[in-house]
Protein backbone atom coordinates (compact mmCIF):
# COMPACT_ATOMS: atom_id res chain seq x y z
CA UNK A 1 0.00 0.00 0.00
CA UNK A 2 1.41 3.39 -0.94
CA UNK A 3 1.65 5.95 1.82
CA UNK A 4 1.03 9.63 1.28
CA UNK A 5 4.20 11.41 2.36
CA UNK A 6 3.14 15.04 1.90
CA UNK A 7 0.50 16.97 3.85
CA UNK A 8 -2.94 16.42 2.33
CA UNK A 9 -3.90 20.07 2.09
CA UNK A 10 -0.56 21.20 0.65
CA UNK A 11 -1.96 20.32 -2.77
CA UNK A 12 -4.88 22.71 -2.17
CA UNK A 13 -2.52 25.60 -1.50
CA UNK A 14 -0.16 24.75 -4.35
CA UNK A 15 -3.09 24.74 -6.79
CA UNK A 16 -4.78 27.71 -5.11
CA UNK A 17 -8.07 25.78 -5.11
CA UNK A 18 -10.12 23.80 -2.59
CA UNK A 19 -9.64 20.48 -4.45
CA UNK A 20 -11.98 18.38 -2.28
CA UNK A 21 -14.44 21.15 -1.33
CA UNK A 22 -13.73 20.70 2.37
CA UNK A 23 -14.67 23.53 4.76
CA UNK A 24 -11.37 23.27 6.68
CA UNK A 25 -9.15 23.67 3.62
CA UNK A 26 -6.42 26.31 4.18
CA UNK A 27 -7.27 27.82 0.76
CA UNK A 28 -10.43 29.20 2.35
CA UNK A 29 -8.14 31.49 4.41
CA UNK A 30 -5.01 31.77 2.25
CA UNK A 31 -5.48 31.47 -1.50
CA UNK A 32 -1.76 31.80 -2.29
CA UNK A 33 0.76 28.98 -2.48
CA UNK A 34 2.77 27.56 0.45
CA UNK A 35 6.29 28.62 1.38
CA UNK A 36 8.07 31.97 1.60
CA UNK A 37 7.60 32.65 -2.12
CA UNK A 38 3.94 31.68 -2.21
CA UNK A 39 2.70 35.25 -2.54
CA UNK A 40 4.92 36.20 -5.46
CA UNK A 41 3.16 37.41 -8.59
CA UNK A 42 2.61 34.48 -10.90
CA UNK A 43 3.90 34.73 -14.46
CA UNK A 44 2.13 33.33 -17.51
CA UNK A 45 2.23 29.54 -17.39
CA UNK A 46 3.55 27.55 -20.36
CA UNK A 47 1.45 24.89 -22.11
CA UNK A 48 3.54 22.21 -20.40
CA UNK A 49 2.97 23.93 -17.03
CA UNK A 50 -0.80 23.96 -17.57
CA UNK A 51 -0.78 20.28 -18.57
CA UNK A 52 1.37 19.30 -15.57
CA UNK A 53 -0.86 21.28 -13.20
CA UNK A 54 -3.99 19.58 -14.59
CA UNK A 55 -2.36 16.16 -14.15
CA UNK A 56 -1.21 16.90 -10.58
CA UNK A 57 -4.66 18.21 -9.64
CA UNK A 58 -6.54 15.22 -11.04
CA UNK A 59 -4.08 12.68 -9.61
CA UNK A 60 -4.08 14.47 -6.24
CA UNK A 61 -7.87 14.49 -6.06
CA UNK A 62 -7.94 10.69 -6.13
CA UNK A 63 -5.79 10.52 -3.00
CA UNK A 64 -2.94 8.07 -2.75
CA UNK A 65 -2.75 7.11 -6.42
CA UNK A 66 0.94 6.81 -7.32
CA UNK A 67 2.37 8.23 -10.55
CA UNK A 68 2.92 4.65 -11.77
CA UNK A 69 -0.73 3.70 -11.12
CA UNK A 70 -2.00 6.92 -12.68
CA UNK A 71 0.10 6.52 -15.82
CA UNK A 72 -1.03 2.88 -16.14
CA UNK A 73 -4.67 4.03 -15.86
CA UNK A 74 -4.06 6.62 -18.59
CA UNK A 75 -2.47 3.95 -20.84
CA UNK A 76 -5.53 1.73 -20.35
CA UNK A 77 -7.89 4.65 -21.09
CA UNK A 78 -6.01 5.43 -24.32
CA UNK A 79 -6.43 1.82 -25.52
CA UNK A 80 -10.20 1.88 -24.98
CA UNK A 81 -12.66 2.97 -27.66
CA UNK A 82 -14.02 6.52 -27.44
CA UNK A 83 -12.70 9.71 -25.89
CA UNK A 84 -9.53 9.08 -23.84
CA UNK A 85 -10.23 11.86 -21.31
CA UNK A 86 -13.74 10.50 -20.63
CA UNK A 87 -12.34 6.95 -20.39
CA UNK A 88 -9.74 8.13 -17.86
CA UNK A 89 -12.38 9.70 -15.61
CA UNK A 90 -14.53 6.56 -15.90
CA UNK A 91 -11.65 4.29 -14.84
CA UNK A 92 -10.72 6.53 -11.88
CA UNK A 93 -14.34 6.67 -10.69
CA UNK A 94 -14.52 2.87 -10.78
CA UNK A 95 -11.85 2.50 -8.08
CA UNK A 96 -13.31 0.88 -4.95
CA UNK A 97 -12.03 3.61 -2.61
CA UNK A 98 -13.68 6.24 -4.85
CA UNK A 99 -17.05 4.45 -4.84
CA UNK A 100 -16.82 4.21 -1.04
CA UNK A 101 -16.15 7.97 -0.91
CA UNK A 102 -18.99 8.76 -3.34
CA UNK A 103 -21.36 6.58 -1.27
CA UNK A 104 -20.54 8.75 1.79
CA UNK A 105 -19.14 5.77 3.71
CA UNK A 106 -16.07 7.94 4.50
CA UNK A 107 -15.61 11.73 4.91
CA UNK A 108 -12.50 11.99 2.68
CA UNK A 109 -10.90 9.96 -0.11
CA UNK A 110 -8.00 9.22 2.26
CA UNK A 111 -10.27 7.79 4.97
CA UNK A 112 -12.14 5.84 2.25
CA UNK A 113 -8.89 4.11 1.35
CA UNK A 114 -8.31 3.36 5.04
CA UNK A 115 -11.82 1.93 5.52
CA UNK A 116 -11.23 -0.38 2.54
CA UNK A 117 -7.73 -1.49 3.56
CA UNK A 118 -8.93 -2.31 7.10
CA UNK A 119 -11.43 -4.81 5.68
CA UNK A 120 -14.69 -2.94 6.39
CA UNK A 121 -16.01 -3.02 2.80
CA UNK A 122 -17.75 -5.86 0.96
CA UNK A 123 -18.17 -6.12 -2.83
CA UNK A 124 -21.10 -8.35 -3.81
CA UNK A 125 -21.02 -9.83 -0.30
CA UNK A 126 -17.28 -10.65 -0.35
CA UNK A 127 -14.81 -8.73 1.82
CA UNK A 128 -12.32 -6.68 -0.22
CA UNK A 129 -9.36 -4.72 1.16
CA UNK A 130 -7.84 -3.56 -2.16
CA UNK A 131 -8.57 0.16 -2.60
CA UNK A 132 -7.63 0.18 -6.29
CA UNK A 133 -9.99 -2.66 -7.21
CA UNK A 134 -11.99 -1.87 -10.34
CA UNK A 135 -15.74 -1.89 -9.74
CA UNK A 136 -18.06 -3.10 -12.51
CA UNK A 137 -21.54 -1.82 -13.37
CA UNK A 138 -24.06 -3.67 -11.21
CA UNK A 139 -21.63 -4.38 -8.34
CA UNK A 140 -23.03 -3.87 -4.83
CA UNK A 141 -20.74 -2.26 -2.24
CA UNK A 142 -21.70 -2.59 1.42
CA UNK A 143 -20.36 -1.77 4.87
CA UNK A 144 -19.29 -4.49 7.32
CA UNK A 145 -21.18 -4.78 10.61
CA UNK A 146 -18.43 -3.03 12.63
CA UNK A 147 -18.14 -0.18 10.14
CA UNK A 148 -21.81 0.77 10.55
CA UNK A 149 -21.05 1.92 14.10
CA UNK A 150 -17.75 3.69 13.37
CA UNK A 151 -17.72 7.42 14.18
CA UNK A 152 -15.91 8.07 10.88
CA UNK A 153 -18.73 6.51 8.85
CA UNK A 154 -21.48 8.20 10.87
CA UNK A 155 -19.72 11.56 10.37
CA UNK A 156 -19.44 10.98 6.61
CA UNK A 157 -23.13 10.13 6.22
CA UNK A 158 -24.13 13.36 7.97
CA UNK A 159 -21.97 15.62 5.76
CA UNK A 160 -24.00 18.30 4.05
CA UNK A 161 -21.16 19.49 1.80
CA UNK A 162 -21.63 16.78 -0.83
CA UNK A 163 -24.36 14.51 -2.21
CA UNK A 164 -24.29 10.95 -3.51
CA UNK A 165 -24.11 11.15 -7.34
CA UNK A 166 -26.72 9.52 -9.62
CA UNK A 167 -24.43 6.68 -10.74
CA UNK A 168 -24.12 5.40 -7.15
CA UNK A 169 -27.57 4.18 -6.04
CA UNK A 170 -28.07 3.88 -2.24
CA UNK A 171 -29.96 0.95 -0.74
CA UNK A 172 -30.47 2.02 2.88
CA UNK A 173 -27.55 3.50 4.86
CA UNK A 174 -25.07 0.68 4.42
CA UNK A 175 -25.28 -0.45 0.79
CA UNK A 176 -24.94 1.08 -2.69
CA UNK A 177 -24.98 -0.21 -6.26
CA UNK A 178 -22.70 1.14 -8.99
CA UNK A 179 -25.22 1.71 -11.78
CA UNK A 180 -23.10 3.12 -14.64
CA UNK A 181 -19.72 4.53 -15.57
CA UNK A 182 -20.04 8.33 -15.31
CA UNK A 183 -19.07 10.97 -17.86
CA UNK A 184 -16.93 13.96 -16.85
CA UNK A 185 -19.90 16.31 -16.45
CA UNK A 186 -21.65 13.85 -14.09
CA UNK A 187 -18.76 13.63 -11.62
CA UNK A 188 -19.28 16.07 -8.70
CA UNK A 189 -15.83 17.68 -8.64
CA UNK A 190 -15.73 20.79 -6.39
CA UNK A 191 -13.30 22.40 -8.88
CA UNK A 192 -12.88 22.26 -12.66
CA UNK A 193 -10.91 19.24 -13.83
CA UNK A 194 -9.29 19.20 -17.28
CA UNK A 195 -8.58 15.57 -18.26
CA UNK A 196 -8.02 16.72 -21.86
CA UNK A 197 -4.85 18.50 -20.66
CA UNK A 198 -3.80 15.31 -18.84
CA UNK A 199 -4.12 13.42 -22.15
CA UNK A 200 -2.00 16.11 -23.85
CA UNK A 201 0.61 15.80 -21.05
CA UNK A 202 1.04 12.05 -21.48
CA UNK A 203 0.80 12.03 -25.28
CA UNK A 204 3.65 14.55 -25.80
Amino acid sequence: MSKRKSAKYKLDRRMGENIWGRPNSPVNKRSYGPGQHGQRRKGKMSDFGLQLRAKQKLKGYYGDVTEKQFKRTYAEASRMKGDTSQNLIGLLERRLDMVVYRAKFAPTIFSARQVVSHGHIYVNGVKCNIASRRIDVGDVISLGSKAKEMALVIEAQSLAERDIPDYVAPDGNDKVAFTRVPKLDEVPYPVTMEPNLVVEFYSR
